[in-house]
């Protein structure tokens, strides 16, 4: 059974990583961060509950509320060609107070 509890645990920290794919470092990120919110990318298929326990179980922190939203790609042209950048959806998470994500540092 213990064997079996570690491999659930290292598979769930696996689709972890995938879900958190990086931080989002811009300057409305960061007056985000006075208010104890970080931003990241993740999948489209990403749900706020999957987000949750990814950020709390990578970090060590606890969550007090996710928003995301998609950003839809913009439309460029490209030579005689029209062509659209890939959609990305974002998620800011809002921690407990007191707590912080150094985004600078990697997992």
């Amino acid at each position: 059974m213990a064997v079996a509890k570690r491999k659930d645990k290292l598979e769930a920290a696996e689709w972890m990583y995938e879900i958190i794919r990086e931080p989002v470092v811009t300057e409305k990120s960061t007056m985000g961060s006075a208010h104890g919110q970080v931003t990241f990318k993740v999948p489209l298929t990403a749900t706020k509950p999957k987000i949750k326990a990814a950020v709390e179980t990578l970090f060590k922190v606890s969550v007090t509320n996710v928003n995301t939203l998609i950003q839809k790609g913009k439309t460029k042209r490209f030579r005689a060609s029209m062509g659209k950048r890939v959609d990305v959806k974002k998620a800011i998470v809002t921690l407990k107070d007191g707590q912080t994500i150094d985004v600078g540092t990697g997992l």
